[in-house]
């Protein structure tokens, strides 16, 4: 699977390349994504603007991906999903579990609105 990593001051941005993103890849994606949770900057916004088609295990591996960045306080951003594979999230009943916007300077804003919300709450732990 060929990926451009970019990498900004809060977040990284993963760009898959291939067109389509088959059951095979969902095991790479899901190494590659969790590896982010792990270093100082993990959050990441995938952008999918090259992506025509995406297999059904892969959408639930990213349902399962995101649920596991925000329970570990990182953001897990998804844009650029073409009308297609949102059709295919709303049917198979998974968008509501996912953080999409429509484009990438959406999801800039996304995080960064997640990471001041995050330093706010700080403030009210005890």
């Amino acid at each position: 699977m060929n990926v451009k990593l970019d990498t900004k001051e809060k977040f990284t941005v993963l760009t898959p390349e291939d067109p389509i993103l088959s059951a095979n890849m969902a095991e790479e994606l899901s190494q590659l994504l969790r590896s982010f949770m792990k270093k100082n900057i993990p959050h990441v916004i995938l952008n999918t603007k090259h992506i025509e088609k995406i297999e059904e295990n892969v959408l639930i591996a990213l349902v399962q991906i995101q649920q596991e960045f925000y329970n570990d306080n990182h953001s897990f951003v998804i844009c650029e999903l073409r009308p297609s594979i949102i059709q295919l999230l709303e049917k198979q009943d998974l968008i509501d579990g996912m953080n999409i916007t429509p484009s990438e300077s959406e999801a800039w804003d996304i995080v960064q609105m997640e990471e001041i919300e995050r330093e706010l709450m700080r403030d009210f732990e005890p």
